[in-house]
């Protein structure tokens, strides 16, 4: 998950982010101390070629907080690695919160950064929502309730990490997923059909060339699911797991809530249209 060489976006590719207006959300690994290397813990799976806990550094992460096999993270079996995305959580914790001071230096600060790492990971997905959100013309009316959330947690990933710990995260998240999920609506009712498969089961299913413009496609399972030629344009793909899903010449133009992390999970090819903010991934 740390890079091998040089800035790295979360596609896996390097280069600089796709989306400048979003940089301080996007993975910077250059400034971070490993953290998504040493705070989470994966177990042995297709994912993951290795058990490790929460707090053990893998052992592919180097001296400098590097990866030793970044460039071939899914041929070593880790392909779980090159789909994670911190929203630049990981170089807010190193560089804001803990001064820009690492675990090794001061071991004492190690499990409070650890922990810390998650939740400020949950706050930069929200304001990654957020930021989309404010951009939606059509969610013009939910706009002044967002951008007061939008103030009230940048204030708090600014924070101790004292007060990180502290912190309902999940009264948070209930908070601004109302909120997401009056912007989805008004984005929505622009577009025909308004599907609604939402937290829907839909594993492997056979959705080749489906109309799914302004599907309202939260949370819903698509694991391995066929979306080649799908129409994704408005879809709500807030949560959804796409994991081995196909996208190969899917439009996702005008998608909404759809992540990098998202993107790298799935398969798809030089025809499958992007948001803007974006990148393709490297497997594809």
């Amino acid at each position: 998950m740390s890079p091998e060489h040089g800035a790295f976006t979360t596609s896996g590719q390097q280069g600089p982010p796709a989306d400048g207006g979003r940089k301080d959300l996007q993975a910077d690994c250059t400034n971070c101390f490993g953290l998504c290397c040493v705070a989470l813990p994966f177990a042995r799976s297709t994912d993951f070629a290795a058990d490790k806990n929460a707090g053990q550094p893998c052992s592919n992460l180097q001296a400098d907080f590097r990866c030793g096999i970044h460039a071939r993270l899914r041929e070593e079996g880790f392909p779980g690695c090159t789909v994670f995305d911190c929203f630049g959580a990981g170089q807010k914790v190193s560089q804001v919160t803990f001064g820009g001071t690492d675990w090794r230096q001061a071991p004492q600060s190690a499990r409070h950064m650890f922990a810390v790492f998650p939740l400020m990971r949950q706050l930069h997905e929200l304001l990654w929502h957020i930021t989309e959100a404010l951009d939606l013309a059509p969610a013009r009316p939910v706009h002044k309730d967002l951008r007061r959330v939008l103030t009230r947690i940048e204030a708090l990933t600014q924070g101790s990490a004292e007060s990180l710990l502290e912190l309902d995260m999940a009264a948070l998240r209930g908070d601004v997923n109302a909120l997401l999920v009056r912007a989805s609506e008004q984005v929505r009712a622009k577009a025909p059909g308004h599907k609604n498969h939402r937290g829907a089961d839909l594993i492997g299913a056979r959705l080749a060339g489906a109309d799914l413009r302004g599907a309202n496609l939260r949370g819903t399972l698509l694991i391995a699911a066929d979306l080649t030629k799908a129409d994704l344009r408005m879809a709500d793909l807030s949560g959804a797991d796409l994991r081995d899903a196909d996208l190969s010449g899917a439009d996702l133009t005008g998608s909404i809530f759809f992540t990098q992390a998202q993107a790298n999970a799935a398969k798809g090819d030089a025809a499958t249209k992007l948001p803007p903010a974006l990148s393709r991934p490297a497997h594809w």
